[in-house]
């Protein structure tokens, strides 16, 4: 660019540094060490302060335009923040915008969703398939750029945010995951994953609960490869957060095992260098950098207030972008910014040229390696694998346990499969026996411990299953799912792969009472879309349920299982249990006469209905359904078979809340199950007490 031009942006960069916030700010800026030399200190630690600050402003005017025209969003972080993303994708970011699925690329997920503009607005510039018509269309029908980031539909957005303090916790998965990568596939020759995980939230990210959950198990497990980004501008939707927090947000992260940095969040010298000093200190130690911001930096009449966190300050947006040396034509990038990208995109080009060479040295030199990584990235499940799991003897057994069981050649069989539980292995019975325990001794450990942090749990599942390279289950008792929720749906949302193991799952649990037994949680579950839940009446029934969720690649799956034993259906041939479990519902005792009633069951309440059946004569047909999201799933002709429209006459039976059975049976059907809390007694004299048993089948049926 010529001199003119430099002088022109070296004269808004300082103007910018000098913005002026609102008197209600003044806290943010006394905090802030005075700086005499701006040039002197970025020589060597930002390679182009002019260029970043030029998109910087540049960010900032796409947010304000796409807000704008949306008339709906937040400008408050894209502004607050457009420092921190210019020196992230400008400079210290590893990234091929032409391979966004790098495998050895830098990861970087927005915590804090509602500020998408800031993440789509660096993703164009950066280069990546976001082009300038996408961002115009902002928060529109179909468009690229949604109201929060959403996973596989956006070039470039890693994470599925905007419920927040779950991406910090997305971010603790990666991170987790990445050791564990480097663990499993690097050698002393080639170290083929070596990149960093960098997540930026706010205060809102860091109230919930969800977000030290994950901080914790980070600090714990000493991932020094995640740097989180703390976009501190001490603003809350309501209020200022000095009224609801007052915690030493430092203090409290260094107690937790991690590194701290404390910044000005506006000063790329400062970012850069605490960025570079994170990325160096391979010390054991997750690197928090907390940047004091400006909320809404731009815009003078909402900057620094809570009116700046949504679209209050879009009226001011013009003279705003008047004051940041931006044109009047909207939606501006300038030829410069781009220039400065395409050469930034060329260097990482040829960082990333120079790791293709060493991966393909290392693909060379370590075969069985490779291929177990291949066999990861592919998500390939052998086509064998329900042969692979041997058939149970008759008798009784718990589906948790008969869960051990089968396990174990998943594991064995799919050596990416990874296992994990909220502090219950000893309960949910879900340990691969041969895997290791994860660590930061063993990073390539596959079973992983949560400690008591379901939500936790399910949100660093989340972060694993957008890394790639694992197949991942996680399990706790059913009744604690509610802990998880949060989690759970966002993964159906993300169409993400993820296992639930829930067990102990009805009033069969007994002495524990109420407070641990599950009546309306299974049902709970059901009305979140794309979640399979299956609750399998017997271990070969838990086999097909193990094979339905590894072999699923579009959507989480809930594996419901019993604390109780319950007796093989052996009436019933081993194959018509395993592969009716694919199909979500199949005939389990088919009519020996002319069909009359239709008796239609789930779990452990599937073996009473056959007993209630043979006492109830030859036109009852008893209908096994561990799944009804899969049944609904399969062509007309299959479900009109298994349940004829004919026959009208029809009840169901679950040992829980009633309603979501109507849709199978109809408003003239019955079912029979538990719409009240159950008690503490033991488990059989609770089923009882609810006639849960075929006695009270028969005595509905008729």
């Amino acid at each position: 660019i010529t001199s003119a031009v430099e002088t022109m942006w070296s004269t808004l960069v300082l103007s910018a540094l000098a913005f002026q916030a609102p008197s209600r700010v003044a806290h943010t800026r006394a905090a802030r060490a005075p700086r005499t030399s701006v040039v002197a200190s970025t020589a060597e630690l930002v390679t182009n302060e002019v260029a970043l600050a030029r998109a910087a402003d540049e960010s900032r005017g796409l947010s304000m335009d796409s807000i704008s025209a949306a008339e709906s969003g937040h400008l408050g972080l894209p502004l607050g923040a457009a420092e921190i993303g210019a020196v992230l994708f400008g400079q210290e970011m590893t990234y091929n915008p032409e391979d966004s699925k790098w495998l050895n690329r830098d990861r970087f997920v927005l915590s804090a969703g509602h500020g998408s503009m800031f993440l789509y607005s660096w993703l164009h510039m950066a280069g990546f398939d976001l082009p300038m018509d996408e961002v115009k269309n902002f928060r529109q029908l179909d468009s690229k750029t949604p109201g929060h980031p959403e996973f596989g539909w956006t070039d470039g957005v890693e994470s599925t945010t905007g419920p927040l303090g779950q991406g910090v916790s997305n971010a603790v998965g990666m991170a987790m995951a990445a050791k564990m990568a480097a663990a499993n596939y690097n050698t002393k020759d080639h170290a083929i994953f070596d990149h960093h995980v960098f997540a930026l939230c706010g205060d809102g990210c860091l109230q919930e609960g969800v977000s030290f959950e994950g901080i914790a198990i980070a600090g714990h497990e000493g991932l020094d490869n995640l740097i989180l980004i703390y976009d501190s501008n001490k603003v809350t939707l309501d209020k200022m957060a000095e009224v609801t927090q007052s915690e030493d947000t430092a203090a409290r992260f260094k107690a937790m095992g991690w590194e701290v940095y404390d910044i000005d969040g506006h000063d790329m010298s400062a970012i850069a260098k605490s960025i570079k000093d994170a990325k160096a200190a391979d010390n054991g130690k997750p690197k928090l950098i907390i940047a004091n911001t400006i909320i809404a930096k731009g815009i003078d009449e909402v900057a620094g207030t809570c009116a700046g966190h949504g679209e209050a300050g879009v009226k001011f947006t013009k003279e705003s972008r008047q004051k940041l040396g931006l044109p009047d034509d909207l939606w501006h990038v300038s030829a410069d910014t781009r220039s400065f990208f395409e050469t930034r995109k060329a260097e990482l080009k040829a960082e990333y040229s120079a790791w293709t060479a060493k991966f393909d040295a290392w693909k060379a030199a370590n075969a069985d390696k490779a291929k177990m990584l291949d066999m990861a990235v592919k998500g390939v499940v052998p086509a064998d694998i329900m042969d692979k799991i041997p058939t149970f003897e008759s008798g009784k057994y718990a589906t948790r346990n008969a869960g051990a069981t089968v396990l174990q050649p998943i594991a064995d069989a799919i050596p990416y499969y990874l296992s994990g539980s909220a502090d219950l292995h000893g309960s949910t019975k879900n340990l691969i026996k041969t895997g290791g325990d994860y660590s930061k001794k063993n990073f390539a450990g596959r079973n992983l411990y949560y400690g008591i942090r379901e939500h936790g749990m399910g949100a660093i599942m989340n972060g694993f299953a957008y890394y790639g390279l694992n197949k991942i289950s996680g399990a706790t008792f059913l009744v604690f799912c509610d802990y998880l929720r949060g989690a759970v749906r966002v993964a159906a949302l993300s169409h993400l792969p993820i296992g639930y193991i829930l067990t102990h799952d009805s009033i069969g649990v007994g002495e524990d009472g109420p407070t641990h037994q599950p009546v309306e949680a299974v049902s709970a579950l059901r009305v979140i879309p794309n979640l399979d839940v299956i609750r399998p009446a017997d271990a070969e029934e838990t086999a097909g349920a193990f094979v339905a969720h590894v072999t699923r690649t579009d959507g989480p799956t809930a594996l419901i299982l019993s604390r109780q034993d319950l007796p093989t259906l052996d009436s019933i041939p081993v194959e018509t249990r395993r592969n009716g479990v694919l199909k979500g519902a199949y005939v389990a005792k088919k009519e020996s006469g002319n069909l009359e009633q239709i008796i239609i069951a789930s779990g452990s309440e599937v073996h009473i209905a056959m007993e209630a059946a043979e006492k109830l004569g030859g036109g009852v047909r008893v209908v096994s359904m561990p799944s009804m999201e899969i049944f609904d799933r399969q062509p007309q002709a299959y479900k009109d078979e298994v349940l004829p429209p004919s026959c009208t006459k029809r009840m169901a039976v679950e040992a829980g809340v009633t309603p979501m059975w109507y849709k199978y049976v109809g408003m003239e059907g019955k079912v029979l199950g538990t719409d009240k809390f159950g008690l503490s007694a033991p488990g059989n004299l609770v089923f009882e007490a609810f006639g849960l048993n075929a006695e009270g089948i028969v005595k509905m049926a008729k």
